[in-house]
């Protein structure tokens, strides 16, 4: 059928993917359990990815922001920034490098954390820009057939981000914005991190 690969290929893909879910988790010392994990979570992306096969990609800016909040051991800092979407040069793990050098930051555990976090927001809003593009579909044709599909609360939240930081958005930040995106850096001592991890404890609960 038009628009589907061969059954072939797709075994030959999915194959694959075990592959890499079998080294990562013998890697990383894991659990053979893992294993189905990964693969179903790199598949879910993949089909993700697939729904916007037949859209018009737009191939210019796409701003959105990005907002850190983090605490790793002793160091913790907050920071909000813009990022380009459509620009897949963007690397997380490289900005999270550079921004600890910029900031002065010697824990080696602070980039990875920085890069997951990163990642973690632009995977949350792939899935909302796919959502309201879903929903907005089937609006129209709702529309078109007399009736109304409602959007849900993850797709407006999609449409109100592209609402917000749409085609027209730029990196480039107002002078009266400049305090807003300033980053904070705190190095905590030991009876900080007690309080904050009893702190967090307890609304755990």
């Amino acid at each position: 059928m038009k628009g589907h690969a061969p059954k072939g290929t797709v075994k030959k893909f999915r194959i694959e993917i075990v592959k890499f879910a079998k080294a990562t988790v013998k890697d990383l010392k894991l659990s053979s359990n893992y294993e189905k994990a990964i693969v179903n979570s790199i598949q879910s992306q993949i089909e993700i990815f697939r729904s916007f096969q037949g859209q018009d990609m737009y191939t210019g800016e796409r701003i959105v922001p990005i907002k850190l909040d983090l605490r790793v051991n002793h160091t913790l800092i907050r920071d909000q920034f813009l990022w380009d979407l459509n620009n897949f040069e963007s690397d997380p793990e490289e900005f999270a490098k550079t921004l600890c050098a910029d900031l002065g930051v010697h824990d080696p555990e602070v980039g990875p954390a920085i890069a997951f976090a990163i990642r973690e927001q632009l995977y949350e809003i792939a899935v909302q820009n796919v959502a309201s593009a879903r929903e907005s579909r089937l609006a129209k044709k709702g529309r078109r057939g007399g009736d109304h599909t409602p959007l849900s609360k993850a797709s407006s939240t999609g449409l109100d981000l592209v609402k917000s930081f749409g085609h027209k958005s730029t990196v480039i930040r107002k002078r009266k914005e400049w305090d807003v995106y300033e980053p904070i850096v705190d190095l905590l001592s030991s009876e900080e991190v007690d309080a904050l991890e009893a702190k967090e404890e307890r609304n755990a609960r």
